[in-house]
């Protein structure tokens, strides 16, 4: 059964999200504050978090950071933060999805399904080459792993699979929409502020110089290559 913590102060939305996760089957732990979130994360073991931001005591971004210390649970953001800049931040600390309130219940599950199925380890790997080097980094597809200078790179289940995507297609154009719809799901195909904010996230991590990428190439207006 998936298990899912809700943070959020408001207690209508906070008792409207247990009442249709448990009638879908969902196991629901609910905190109303920061320090509550991040005690229950580590004792129940969540497989997904719906943060609201605007939370009174640690501001979420910061409990996202907080979370990304130890964990790679998907993170689904849930706030009244519309614009651009607050989304990236969320993004840029961790956050798998961002969700605007007000919301509809019924893509709020959409996108809750979707992060949870992004963790979850994917079979088979006869499709290509299981193993991929570069002069800086090695990615192997069937591990679910990525090296650099003897060492693992720690990414979450979001950053991996943008990577699996690229080096699957490597050397090929992989556009925007296609991208945002292998990644994060069919609804998705104008969020590009996502690939903007986790193609800095893999080239900070694997590339040497990561304002002046050799492997994640974008081409502007079109999508992202990768290049061994």
């Amino acid at each position: 059964m998936t298990r899912v913590l809700v943070v959020d102060d408001e207690p209508q939305i906070v008792r409207a999200l247990v009442i249709n996760l448990k009638a879908r089957k969902y196991e629901v732990e609910a905190a109303s504050d920061g320090a509550t979130a991040l005690r229950l994360a580590a004792e129940c073991h969540p497989d997904v978090i719906v943060l609201d931001l605007g939370l009174p005591d640690i501001d979420g971004v910061d409990v996202i950071r907080r979370l990304r210390g130890w964990t790679r649970v998907p993170i689904l953001v849930l706030s009244a933060r519309q614009t651009s800049d607050e989304k990236v931040e969320a993004l840029d600390a961790g956050a798998d999805d961002y969700v605007t309130k007000p919301f509809g219940m019924d893509e709020l599950l959409a996108r809750l399904r979707a992060a949870v199925r992004r963790a979850e380890p994917v079979g088979g790997t006869e499709d290509g080459a299981v193993m991929v080097e570069t002069a800086g980094f090695t990615v192997d597809l069937a591990a679910k792993k990525v090296h650099r200078d003897g060492r693992d790179v720690r990414l979450t289940p979001t950053e991996w699979h943008l990577l699996e995507v690229l080096v699957r297609n490597s050397g090929r154009l992989v556009s925007q929409k296609q991208l945002l719809q292998e990644v994060w799901g069919p609804s998705y195909g104008t969020e590009t502020n996502y690939l903007r904010v986790y193609m800095a996230q893999l080239r900070r991590k694997l590339e040497a110089d990561p304002s002046h990428p050799r492997h994640f190439v974008t081409e502007p207006g079109m999508g992202y290559r990768f290049e061994h």
